[in-house]
């Protein structure tokens, strides 16, 4: 970020979902209050996320010469030395900045390797102001559309090599191409907004910080292939999405730009939004248009695909949020600009939500082709624990995780899906040392289980056997036969089950299989969690190394731990429940897990 001698023009706070977690409306209103006080001459408004959610909450500064300054982790103290500093005097405050740019800060480096495309605007634009979006080229794309003519977009988009990022990857060239050829003279759009993996906040955010860039590509979606009107399907609890997306459309209709000719032309469009109730199952298409159509959200069998049969048996297109929000960047600079970025097969960029034991999580956009550990090591930092990475997991509870000897993959569709994990939405979940593979694959699978639909058999019984196994290969009940079992099952439900919420729902066991089968032998050969998660097998000791400073005292929750500041602490097992809680605030390395003495003895579960 440049320097700048001139007047504070603009200060914005980080209002998304995180910023607002982190106590950024409190701040907003004290910045309020504060520039009355002092009587400056600034405009105080409002921005979504910046990708940052480490550094919440965040605020920006911008000058009239156009120059803009990042603060991060804004807390009371430090607003009112820039009440005092920078917004009265215009001159940044060099030790209190977040380093974007520096590249030899290791804060700065969070920004190094990303490529802005659908996060473009995050952080320029109000997202509840309509001109703030225009003003930075918003709806343009959508006039250039509309004098291109539909079969012209739909080449670019072909052209542009766009997959969907909604998991499957699927040409969206094509896609739309199928639902434009497709017999009927009413067509719909839907965009996919049931965003419901554990760890995933990519639509979510997106959704918050420009609502209007996914509006604009649904437009020119349902230009390109002749639809009428559009659907926003987004779950509930997203209740900020889901109030800046109703400003949006509202906005939008009022400008001409949504409603009857649209922009002035033949072309007429509306768009309404379903709110969903939360079931992971309706994030498939079909069980998605059940939901629309008031039914039970259950998948059908296809074909027909809702390009040929939709929703209320009308040719329909469904295509994701970050899928949408990619289309006015593209119709505007052109395919091969898209095409450039990314590998041969997967290009352009993908938007992860980088979340779990790293130091610098927050909303990342990189270039397919990137590798996993440049997002993870260079992006994110590392571990924020100190101990070092075990694995990601990548396409959360459809996904697979993949172990620190293969974070040298390329983010690219096909080479993913070589290491058993997929890439899903991009939900991207780190999991350092302390984390039990066994327990992770069990937690995964208990979600989906939860989440299953229960029309068919083989994901509504055979999710259920696998977590009944898993469960007791974490109490160490289990014996080898269970492993073989599980195995078994894995593949079938993968191989039988009718929608991708039951073919995918092994991904998890499988890839923990492959890399961490000895994390598996040792819960059930030797009834032990190295990790020391699954509490049935670990109990916790306190080694000569402690140093007495107390945090454990405090951290544990059942008053287990004896012992004075300054002297050896002592764990009483009778109270204690294996939490880990002591293990996991010890900054010396004083806490052993071991093998619980019932397995220990010799004495079975």
């Amino acid at each position: 970020m440049q320097q700048s001698n001139s007047a504070v023009k603009r200060v914005l706070v980080g209002m998304g979902t995180c910023g607002l977690a982190a106590g950024a409306g409190q701040l907003l209103d004290a910045l309020r209050a504060g520039v009355a006080e002092h009587s400056l001459a600034v405009e105080v408004g409002i921005t979504g996320c910046l990708g940052n959610c480490h550094a919440e909450p965040v605020l920006l500064v911008e000058h009239d010469d156009g120059s803009r300054h990042h603060y991060g982790n804004v807390s009371k103290a430090r607003l009112e030395q820039l009440l005092a500093g920078h917004l009265r005097d215009g001159q940044a405050l060099e030790k209190l900045l977040y380093h974007p740019e520096q590249h030899d800060d290791p804060e700065g480096r969070f920004y190094q390797k990303q490529v802005a495309i659908v996060s473009r605007k995050f952080g320029h634009i109000d997202p509840e102001q309509l001109g703030d979006y225009r003003a930075h080229g918003g709806y343009r794309a959508l006039q250039m559309a509309l004098d291109a003519g539909p079969e012209s977009v739909l080449q670019t988009i072909l052209d542009s090599g766009l997959r969907g990022r909604g998991g499957a990857g699927f040409s969206t060239g094509k896609k739309w191409a199928f639902a434009q050829r497709a017999q009927g003279e009413q067509k719909v759009v839907i965009c996919n907004a049931d965003e419901g993996d554990p760890g995933a906040f990519m639509d979510r955010s997106t959704l918050e910080s420009d609502p209007h860039s996914v509006l604009e590509g649904m437009l020119i979606c349902g230009f390109v292939i002749g639809a009428q009107r559009g659907y926003i399907y987004c779950r509930a609890e997203y209740p900020l999405a889901i109030a800046r997306l109703r400003i949006a459309i509202a906005q939008a209709e009022a400008a001409g730009l949504l409603g009857e000719s649209v922009l002035g032309s033949a072309f007429s469009f509306r768009i309404k939004i379903k709110e969903g109730a939360g079931a992971f199952v309706c994030g498939e298409e079909t069980a998605l248009i059940a939901s629309i159509e008031g039914r039970r959200g259950m998948p059908r069998p296809r074909p027909p695909y809702p390009a040929q049969r939709g929703l209320h048996a009308l040719p329909t297109n469904i295509n994701n949020v970050e899928t949408f929000a990619n289309i006015p960047w593209i119709v505007e600079h052109g395919a091969q600009a898209f095409a450039a970025l990314g590998t041969a097969t997967s290009k352009g960029t993908k938007v992860f939500a980088l979340a779990g034991r790293i130091k610098r999580g927050g909303l990342v956009e990189v270039p397919m082709g990137i590798t996993v550990r440049e997002i993870v090591e260079d992006i994110g930092g590392g571990s924020d624990s100190g101990l070092p990475i075990k694995a990601v997991q990548l396409g959360g509870p459809s996904g697979g995780c993949i172990p620190e000897s293969l974070f040298d993959t390329h983010v690219d569709y096909e080479e993913v899906n070589r290491t058993g994990a997929i890439m899903g939405s991009g939900g991207m979940v780190v999991m350092d040392q302390s984390s039990c593979m066994v327990d992770i694959a069990r937690y995964f699978l208990e979600f989906t289980q939860n989440e299953s639909c229960g029309k068919c058999t083989f994901c509504r019984v055979g999710t259920k056997r696998m977590l009944e196994i898993l469960e007791r290969i974490c109490d160490g009940r289990a014996v080898m036969a269970d492993l073989a079992l599980l195995e078994e099952l894995a593949d079938r439900v993968g191989r039988a089950s009718l929608c991708g919420l039951g073919q995918t729902a092994p991904n998890p066991v499988l890839t923990t299989l492959r890399y961490f089968r000895d994390e598996y032998l040792s819960h059930i050969q030797d009834h032990f969690c190295p990790a020391g998660r699954c509490r049935s097998l670990c109990t916790f000791t306190i080694t000569d190394a402690c140093t007495g400073c107390m945090l454990c005292v405090r951290a544990c929750p059942t008053q287990a731990i004896q012992g004075t500041r300054k002297q050896l602490h002592v764990i009483d097992t009778q109270q204690c429940i294996s939490c880990g809680a002591c293990r996991d605030v010890c900054r010396f390395g004083a806490v052993e897990v071991r093998p619980h003495p019932r397995f220990s003895s010799g004495v079975d579960a």
